[in-house]
């Protein structure tokens, strides 16, 4: 996903949704799909995610935010890991390019992960955590936030390890904002292989029990999103919520029978999800 279209859903706004259309993606691409959580600023996010239909060259990016995003993919070849990104502070497509001191710095990183710089799509830090998840099985991010100096933020990614019952640490990228924190928080569905033959292929993803944690205050719930997505032209996607959660499909024979594109959706809260998990990790 590009940087540009972070951004826009990063301060809000509908750029995506609202932007002419793009005919070079159509036929060869399925349409990038995204909800956009109104929140307020915060010091962590949490989300969870499920995989309903998946194909190979798929990311399914559960927890983003204006600086970085966080969910699993599905490589070319099959191989499926989890992703954890977050950008240079400055504007350009090659990594080699960016000054020392403006580069994103890791300052931890999990004995299992990779890590490497990235380009392409603006320039930063990106890990790699090998792991086979499993489609119908909802897993669980956390983003966290904490100023790293007067101008620096350190982003932490955990990612829960069902069959190990415990979570992962996996990195921690420092990158220059001025102080912010988490902002525009969102998820998304995106297909990456762009082959013409990923064009006929279902994605869907189910999202819920979402929260934000305020710098001040309590935690707050996600139960509001609105349905964006890039200048794709093609109408095979669809958004809502279903049993407390956020649903996005496209590709296939999807058909947009749900939610129309800038809409807001709106979710009910389960009993069990009155409160966030108790085993969240804090800040490190």
């Amino acid at each position: 996903m590009s940087r540009f279209a972070i951004a826009a859903l990063a301060l809000g706004a509908l750029v995506i949704a609202s932007a002419p259309a793009d005919e070079k993606l159509k036929g060869i691409a399925c349409r990038s799909v995204h909800l956009g959580y109104p929140a307020p600023e915060g010091v962590a996010f949490y989300n969870e995610m499920a995989v309903e239909k998946s194909a190979d060259g798929t990311y399914f990016m559960a927890a983003g935010w204006g600086k970085g995003y966080f969910g699993i993919q599905e490589l070319a070849n099959g191989k499926k890991l989890v992703l954890f990104s977050v950008w240079d502070p400055t504007s350009g497509d090659d990594p080699k390019k960016v000054e020392e001191t403006k580069r994103v710095k890791m300052l931890h990183k999990d004995e299992a992960v990779r890590v490497q710089r990235f380009g392409g799509e603006g320039t930063g830090g990106q890990s790699f955590f090998d792991y086979e998840w499993k489609t119908g099985e909802t897993y669980r991010f956390l983003v966290t936030a904490k100023p790293d100096g007067d101008t620096r933020t350190a982003y932490s990614g955990y990612f829960f390890v069902p069959e190990k019952k415990e979570w992962k640490h996996l990195v921690t990228f420092s990158t220059i904002t001025k102080g912010d924190l988490l902002k525009g928080c969102y998820s998304f569905v995106e297909d990456f292989r762009r082959n013409k033959v990923s064009t006929t292929k279902e994605r869907c993803a189910t999202f819920g029990n979402g929260w934000i944690k305020p710098a001040k205050g309590e935690w707050v719930p996600l139960d509001k999103a609105r349905f964006t997505a890039d200048a794709n032209p093609v109408l095979n996607i669809d958004a809502g919520a279903t049993a407390g959660r956020y649903f996005l499909a496209t590709g296939g024979d999807i058909e947009n029978k749900t939610t129309k594109l800038k809409e807001q959706i709106a979710r009910d809260k389960v009993k069990s999800e009155a409160k966030p998990p108790a085993d969240l990790p804090s800040p490190q």
